[in-house]
């Protein structure tokens, strides 16, 4: 092999694996998902990974509950438990998702919950600072991009949600109320009266003509 060759060779595994690299670093996040969601209604976010701290297993993921949003239900899913510390509203400011044992890096994981953002959150970018501890070390995700940066140019990225335009009709867990059903009209409520009284009148009549008829033929 001529030199040129090995330097074309040398060239071509680096740009490789260079491709190869890239993505993976870049996908080295806690992630969020969706991450829109609308304002003034509920949604299911689950924040994920797939990696420890500098391969060490990852042993619990603290996620804190930032302004904007009014409410944050922790799901509960085999394989983790789950702390809560609440503010004065009652609302969580922070939910601790500790692993029942210790998650390998390249195995995936995930933890979720329902979130309400506020109709005051519309139009703005929610983040969602987490920290991730492992058996040794942690790691915080809570970097936020300045102006003319994106999350692609931060080493620790914080989790975030582009919150749009409140929804139609604002929901939450309990869903929508039910509408209050009309007071029924007096009316109607007259002539159904009526027909079944003639219903009833009609039939009684069948059944004595029916009875008139067989004792004649007897």
């Amino acid at each position: 092999m001529t030199h040129a060759s090995a330097r074309l060779a040398a060239g071509l595994a680096a740009g490789i694996l260079l491709a190869v690299a890239v993505p993976l670093a870049a996908s080295a996040h806690v992630e969020v998902g969706p991450d829109t969601a609308p304002a003034g209604a509920t949604t299911p976010l689950t924040f994920s990974f797939h990696h420890g701290c500098n391969d060490s297993p990852t042993t619990s993921l603290t996620v804190t509950i930032p302004d904007g949003v009014g409410n944050a239900a922790p799901v509960y899913e085999g394989g983790w438990t789950i702390q809560r510390t609440l503010g004065g509203n009652g609302v969580p400011t922070e939910v601790t998702f500790t692993a029942a044992h210790p998650i390998e890096s390249g195995v995936a994981a995930s933890v979720s919950m329902d979130v309400l953002f506020d109709t005051s959150a519309a139009g703005k970018t929610v983040t969602f600072p987490v920290v991730q501890t492992c058996v040794t070390g942690s790691t915080a995700w809570t970097q936020v991009p300045a102006a003319g940066q994106s999350a692609e140019d931060l080493d620790n990225p914080a989790p975030a949600v582009a919150v749009g335009a409140a929804t139609g009709a604002a929901s939450d867990h309990h869903g929508p109320q039910a509408e209050a059903s009309p007071a029924a009209d007096p009316v109607a409520r007259w002539l159904g009266g009526g027909g079944l009284a003639a219903g009833v009148a009609a039939l009684a009549i069948a059944v004595v003509s029916i009875l008139r008829r067989r004792r004649a033929r007897a």
